[in-house]
């Protein structure tokens, strides 16, 4: 369960090269993927469910690091929700892409060993489709497939350490985490799988309407 990087892994140096990381709740990623994951995205921001955690090990203890998130496109396709057949079809080419932006996990930096201690848990990264967002949310294109990418950079004390910024990062991708980004649930079963896994959809179970 523990990922390396693909291929470049080599060329890292030593407080980057041993670090893995192994998805947190697997299984339950593993199941929404099987139905084909959607991600809310708002104008406000919505956290993503489930949360994005890792665990971490090969980490230097006494090094300081950054943890940090980033969202690629899957293709250059945009989507549509075909109910009579409960798939996603292609529907033409991309929007342009909006504005990359990485999220840094709030407790960064921080040493090795700390990261290391326990879950690292992205729960404050949310998720909006809002262009001009200047609350520093993750912008994604509605009806567009994702791929959560994670990154433990190194913080280098070295004076002239842009120099070896290749080597300082370690990338990990999990293809279970993939996702469409969506403004409302297309897939019936998803919005089934989020009520009963989300310890925060309660009031959905007891038939209260609050959000």
């Amino acid at each position: 369960g523990w990922a390396g990087e693909g291929p470049g892994a080599s060329g890292k140096n030593r407080y980057v090269c041993h670090a893995a990381a192994r998805l947190e709740m697997g299984s339950l990623w593993e199941e929404f993927n099987r139905l084909g994951t959607e991600m809310i995205v708002t104008k406000a921001g919505r956290r993503m469910f489930p949360t994005f955690q890792v665990k971490l090990s090969g980490l230097d203890p006494l090094a300081d690091y950054v943890l940090l998130m980033d969202f690629i496109p899957l293709d250059d396709k945009r989507y549509r929700y075909a109910f009579h057949s409960s798939s996603w079809l292609a529907a033409g080419r991309a929007e342009p892409a909006a504005p990359g932006r990485v999220h840094f996990h709030p407790d960064s930096p921080a040493k090795g060993a700390q990261w290391m201690r326990q879950i690292v848990s992205f729960d404050k990264l949310k998720l909006t489709n809002n262009l001009l967002d200047d609350n520093g949310h993750i912008i994604l294109n509605s009806m567009h497939r994702y791929q959560p990418r994670f990154h433990v950079i190194f913080v280098d004390p070295r004076r002239d350490s842009e120099r070896f910024a290749h080597q300082n990062f370690k990338s990990f991708s999990f293809p279970e985490t993939q996702f469409m980004a969506v403004t409302a649930y297309q897939n019936h079963r998803i919005t089934q799988l989020k009520i009963a896994s989300n310890p925060f959809a309660k009031g959905f179970r007891d038939g209260d309407p609050e959000p």
